[in-house]
């Protein structure tokens, strides 16, 4: 399954997705957005991994890993994710 989304002012995420009995197996976001520490995002993708297919699940699983993490998300926003890959078909 896969999400293209154009955030407002320009910026791109891409999603491409693995559902199985309505839970996320494998994901991989992309775009040309960035985020703070770099090698800090994947554990985002690493998080959603098993977590149930709606906006609400994904946006909080998103939100723990900023926090934890202390990511800056640059040119996007938890809400924007979330909205992308609760999209993907």
């Amino acid at each position: 399954m896969k999400a293209i989304y154009k955030v407002q002012g320009g910026k791109l995420i891409k999603v491409d997705l693995t559902l199985e009995n309505n839970k996320i197996k494998k994901i991989n976001i992309t775009g040309d957005f960035f985020c703070h520490p770099e090698e800090k995002f994947e554990q985002i993708e690493k998080r959603l991994k098993d977590t149930t297919f709606e906006k609400g699940f994904i946006l909080k699983k998103i939100n723990e890993v900023v926090h934890q993490h202390q990511l800056t998300l640059v040119g996007v926003s938890s809400q924007d994710l979330a909205e992308t890959i609760s999209q993907a078909k």
